[in-house]
């Protein structure tokens, strides 16, 4: 993520480009020592950004469960998953005004378990952030938001 913020999620096929219809995808937001952990996008959309890590929720998964799996699949990280948080949507368009991503995006409180970040899956990068730490980064509009109004953390500041 959000990837998108937490902007996350695939499809068969084309990597979430192009898609038939709306795809949900799940986000974790997981607290350990002051620090927020995130991951720096590999692949589009938000490539390069940083975000709220997460990914496409599989048919037969709860929420809680495809951010579990997600979460250690992308960070190497352990959690137990919440309640939701925050919901919005991500659609971006090409060039020639397709949608080339559409994404909802559910956001889920977490508690961090265990592990080490390590990025894997769709991320190149995973961190724990401390809040002076994500002022610096190209950080996600959405996730900037997120953090700051549910959980106090860092400045409003747009990327």
């Amino acid at each position: 993520m959000s990837g998108i913020h937490s902007d996350h999620g695939r499809s068969e096929g084309h990597g979430g480009a192009y898609p038939q219809r709306p795809q949900v995808a799940v986000g974790a937001v997981v607290f350990n020592n002051e620090r927020v952990l995130l991951v720096r996008r590999g692949k589009p959309p938000a490539q390069g950004m940083w975000a709220i890590p997460g990914g496409s929720v599989e048919l037969g998964e709860t929420l809680q469960q495809a951010a579990e799996r997600e979460i250690i699949e992308e960070t190497g990280i352990t959690i137990r998953a919440g309640a939701p948080i925050f919901t919005f949507d991500v659609i971006e368009h090409d060039a020639r005004d397709r949608v080339r991503f559409h994404y909802l995006i559910v956001d889920l409180s977490a508690e961090y378990v265990a592990g080490v970040p390590r990025a894997g899956d769709d991320a190149s990068q995973a961190s724990w952030v401390s809040a002076d730490e994500a002022e610096g980064l190209p950080l996600n509009a959405s996730t900037r938001r997120l953090l700051h109004e549910q959980f106090n953390f860092g400045g409003s500041r747009q990327t």
